[in-house]
């Protein structure tokens, strides 16, 4: 009976590069575990991020997993083994870092911003919650096709959580600015205009609306109908208000 025997390589014909990447890897790999089971709890200190290169090396070159891994490891970094850290005693422009770590591994991953603006800025801290909105509105500007309902949760945080109008009507001003494109809802689009008339700047609403009907720039019949019919309600409110002062 004969032996069949597959033709199979020496392991000298490996490159050494190989070998090196490889023991890097397992080493870096092995570090990452060590450290992260060694870190000295604090309530308040998160680590600076590694920098991306670093976890695309460890992560053998996926980053799609890494970003994940990432997330989760941040999400969970107020659960310490024997502590419980609240969100608000985390250092936040330390977060922001984190969230700009995972968005470079996988700039297609939308989960950062919905953990940013949705988590962590649900925090009872103003100042936190500024600096979220602030994050939100630089990153926005990037992609506003696709990020633009973190844009208008900003709005709704800025407005309702830190009572801060002219901070609510900043990111809806933005909303108009950047996100133009058809598959942005009407309404996302023209949050400017309801903002401006809770702060009762009747008159900048009355311009804004103007503006955009005489721009030519609308074409769907239902938002020329719904901002004309909003510039009458606005006008019957100044009147309103008019005579009641008279």
């Amino acid at each position: 009976m004969k032996l069949f025997v597959k033709n199979t390589r020496d392991i000298s014909f490996v490159p050494s590069r190989v070998w090196t990447v490889l023991f890097l890897s397992f080493f870096l790999q092995c570090y990452w575990h060590w450290s992260s089971n060694n870190l000295e709890i604090k309530r308040d200190v998160l680590p600076i991020p590694p920098m991306t290169s670093l976890i695309r090396l460890v992560s053998l070159d996926d980053p799609v997993p890494a970003a994940k891994w990432v997330m989760l490891w941040l999400q969970a970094f107020d659960n310490q083994p024997g502590i419980s850290i609240p969100l608000k005693e985390l250092n936040y422009p330390r977060v922001t870092e984190w969230l700009d770590l995972i968005l470079d591994l996988d700039n297609k991953i939308q989960y950062p911003l919905l953990a940013a603006i949705r988590f962590y800025a649900e925090v009872a801290d103003k100042k936190k919650q500024r600096v979220m909105v602030d994050y939100i509105s630089k990153k926005f500007i990037e992609n506003p096709g696709e990020r633009w309902p973190f844009m208008a949760h900003a709005v709704y945080i800025a407005k309702h959580r830190i009572k801060d109008q002219q901070l609510a009507l900043a990111c809806a001003k933005l909303i108009r600015q950047y996100a133009t494109g058809d598959d942005v809802p009407y309404w996302a689009k023209q949050m400017e205009i309801f903002v401006l008339e809770d702060m009762g700047e009747l008159e900048s609403a009355k311009v804004l609306i103007g503006g955009l009907l005489e721009s030519g720039e609308l074409k769907d019949a239902h938002q020329i109908n719904f901002l004309t019919q909003r510039l009458a309600e606005i006008e019957e409110r100044q009147n309103q208000e008019s005579d009641s002062l008279q």
